[in-house]
């Protein structure tokens, strides 16, 4: 009786605290975000101002993509001898100072220093700053698996990710307009200096809101741990296990691609910064306005057919940038597709882990899931990089070609394996009929803080990668 009185007179305070946490949540959401917005989907650009060639730009999602989902790894063991707070603020301190060095490669270049070698050094920089941020990963996402109770996460993540993703479109929007007046007066380098240590700024005072954040205690039962051999050995027999190999097979056809769509707006097509972001984002403007559709599509049909629909058009996006290089083209066709496809697709993968994986070893699964996904960004961007270097064309442009290869893999991938995977949780038949037509009509009459299901970030699932444009 006496234990039970004491659960009941704190459970009040814990649930004040788990809400405290959770508005935390947000504010360092949107300041991380920030980091995002001023760096991380600006390093491309830069590579390609430090004249970075086309293969060293695809290294740069290649040897991030998979050291990154390897540091994941042991940061799930770190939480067994230490604090999933204490994990998380060392990661983002060192992520953070990394910028340091990453802007010290323009002094570099301006002084015409080290200039055949400062390609090298910054794909070197760029590892270790994705490798600190995936270190933290796998504790901030059983930490905040606590903080939001599980009736509750759809409607909170929403609208965590609906205010990261529009202050992550109006910093990167405000940057390219700076970066193009830098460009004008020959002080590139500079501006992106500027913007990078704002973003290092940004981050190091979100480090400072998770010191304020609760973090309840998390007790790891004997016997919960194992190997990512033990994993891959059963994966094939079983329903998450096939869906981390789905998406390491997605991730090699995506990333075949997936570093040359900035490559081809800045280097090929001249767009300017400006142009370049509006192309960028449009993606994730369009992926915000389905958010509510495919929320209630979820709710009532379930995640895995959402994956089942979207790489229907997963597979079109790449090919549908060869018809045209018109910029208004590319941000109301291509990435219209782009941005409904993978709103669904990462919406139902987020939720699909959830719904798999008891929270005991979620730290756990999520590192091995994304080491997979990591291993096969690892090997197409390292294909993509071999193509965009050796293939020589006469009858079109190489990148464009790339993007047929990409398009023709995603679909082959996308055609074999989603039909191994199987729903998770008891949803409704599917109507092909009815469904779509009602859940339309009925979300258009929902405001958007209604939707019943969250969108989680490539920063949970594809930690490192910075290019929305896929």
């Amino acid at each position: 009786m006496k234990q039970q009185k004491e659960v009941t007179e704190e459970s009040p305070r814990i649930l004040k605290l788990k809400d405290k946490a959770r508005k935390i949540s947000i504010k360092e959401g949107a300041l991380s975000t920030v980091q995002s917005g001023f760096g991380d989907v600006y390093i491309t650009p830069y590579a390609i101002a430090l004249n970075s060639s086309n293969a060293e730009i695809a290294f740069l999602s290649s040897f991030p993509g998979l050291f990154g989902p390897l540091s994941q790894w042991f940061g799930s063991r770190l939480i067994e001898k230490y604090s999933r707070k204490k994990i998380v603020l060392f990661s983002i301190l060192f992520q953070a100072l990394m910028w340091i060095p990453i802007i010290f490669l323009s002094f570099l270049f301006w002084k015409g220093i080290l200039i055949g070698t400062i390609p090298l050094l910054f794909i070197i920089f760029f590892s270790v700053y994705v490798i600190f941020g995936n270190l933290a990963s796998p504790a901030w996402f059983s930490w905040m698996g606590d903080i939001v109770d599980e009736k509750d996460r759809g409607k909170y993540f929403s609208n965590r990710n609906r205010i990261t993703s529009v202050i992550l479109i109006i910093c990167a929007i405000v940057a390219a307009f700076f970066l193009d007046f830098f460009k004008e007066h020959s002080l590139l380098l500079v501006g992106f200096s500027i913007f990078f240590f704002l973003a290092m700024t940004a981050r190091l005072i979100s480090r400072g809101l998770f010191k304020e954040q609760y973090e309840p205690k998390i007790k790891l039962k004997k016997g919960y741990y194992f190997s990512f051999w033990q994993f891959l050995k059963k994966a094939p027999s079983n329903n998450f296990g096939k869906f981390s190999i789905f998406r390491a097979f997605l991730s090699f056809a995506v990333s075949i691609a997936a570093p040359f769509f900035a490559v081809y707006m800045l280097r090929n097509l001249q767009f300017n910064y400006v142009t370049f972001m509006i192309v960028n984002f449009s993606a994730t403007v369009f992926a915000i306005l389905v958010m509510p559709l495919w929320g209630r599509f979820s709710d009532k049909f379930g995640n895995y057919r959402v994956m089942k629909i979207t790489c229907i058009l997963i597979p079109i996006v790449p090919i549908l940038w060869i018809f045209s290089p018109s910029p208004y083209y590319l941000a109301l066709v291509p990435q219209l597709a782009g941005g409904i496809a993978w709103a669904g697709f990462n919406l139902a993968s987020g939720n699909f882990i959830y719904d798999s994986v008891t929270p005991q070893k979620r730290g756990l699964a999520v590192s091995y899931f994304n080491i997979l996904s990591g291993i096969g960004v690892f090997l197409g961007a390292g294909v993509g990089a071999f193509l965009v270097k050796y293939l020589t064309l006469n009858f079109m442009n190489t990148i464009l070609f790339i993007f047929i290869i990409s398009g023709v893999a995603r679909f082959i991938v996308s055609f074999i394996m989603i039909k191994k995977i199987k729903e998770v949780r008891k949803v409704k038949r599917f109507d092909e009929n009815r469904a779509f037509k009602n859940l339309v009509l009925k979300t258009i009459r929902l405001p958007m803080h209604e939707s019943n299901h969250e969108i989680l970030a490539r920063k949970v699932l594809r930690k490192g990668s910075t290019n929305p444009v896929r």
